[in-house]
């Protein structure tokens, strides 16, 4: 394997503390949601960085996709909106889940869903979230 590029961010102080970037471009408070037992300060958590990532990632890896059957599609317009769920484990501790939902526009159902599922195989959000915790796969379509 060979290692293209490297990022290191640092938390300090848990969910309530903070997390930056080495470069600095991400440096964010972060507090505990009311759903979790925190009192809901601003601030981000881990489950909005988390889909944050695997959003854009994701929307990467459909325009990859693309490119790669040579397929004429807007990328600026290709979205992706992550929801990142915690869970509590029937077996103790805590889960994750992740739903996806990817507009691209201009392509029918068919093509849709062949990118979708074709950059599920290919995101390495996806391949590290693979048979570890339960992510569902949506096509929003043009109204």
């Amino acid at each position: 394997m060979k290692t293209l590029y490297e990022a290191t961010s640092t938390a300090v102080g848990g969910r309530a503390g903070s997390v930056k970037s080495e470069d600095g471009i991400i440096d964010l408070n972060l507090s505990v949601p009311k759903g979790m037992g925190g009192d809901g300060a601003a601030g981000s958590n881990p489950e909005q960085l988390f889909g944050s990532a695997y959003a854009a990632c994701f929307g990467g890896a459909i325009q990859a996709i693309a490119k790669g059957k040579k397929m004429e599609i807007d990328d600026a317009k290709i979205s992706v909106a992550a929801t990142i769920g915690f869970c509590e484990s029937n077996k103790g501790g805590f889960l994750l889940e992740a739903t996806l939902d990817c507009f691209i526009p201009g392509v029918d159902v068919e093509t849709g869903e062949r990118l979708v599922n074709s950059a599920h195989e290919i995101c390495p959000f996806s391949k590290a979230t693979r048979d570890n915790i339960k992510v569902t796969l949506n096509l929003l379509l043009d109204e």
